[in-house]
């Protein structure tokens, strides 16, 4: 019984390293061909959420994201809502933003890019303080603390 057990742990360490050594140069294509599976996407507290609202000025447009509370296993009571800046954006940067969609302005953001400083006026008590404040690839993005 022991011989048999032995035979069956080796043969199975042999297969598994042949479908290894066969899989291995194909997992870029797979791992590329599930991630375009349309149930994938990437998790908010990465991306920032879903975009809500864009607005669109002459030299740039603003993404207003919607509010991320993830938690591990329930939503949790404080998040953050990111706000992105794309295009040609100017060194000084002075922007009220309604992230709930209420039509009532939330807070004031003032970005000085030059200086790397970022000042927020908030008119809504739920609103905290500033996350990040960074430049990015597209622009500019900001991520502020909400409550819900």
């Amino acid at each position: 019984m022991k011989k048999v057990k032995i035979i069956a742990g080796i043969s199975w360490a042999i297969l598994c390293l042949i479908l290894i050594l066969i899989l291995f140069p194909g997992l870029n294509r797979l791992s590329g061909s599930a991630a375009r599976l349309p149930f994938m996407k990437i998790n908010p507290n990465y991306s920032g959420g879903e975009v809500t609202k864009q607005i669109v000025s002459d030299n740039y447009s603003i993404d207003i994201r919607k509010p991320v509370f993830d938690g591990l296993m329930k939503e949790r009571n404080h998040g953050f809502v990111q706000v992105d800046w794309r295009g040609n954006i100017p060194d000084e940067i002075l922007d009220t933003i309604d992230y709930d969609l209420d039509n009532i302005a939330d807070f004031r953001i003032l970005i000085m890019k030059k200086e790397n400083k970022t000042e927020i006026s908030s008119f809504n008590r739920k609103v905290g303080a500033i996350l990040i404040s960074t430049p990015t690839s597209y622009g500019w993005a900001i991520r502020v603390n909400v409550q819900k």
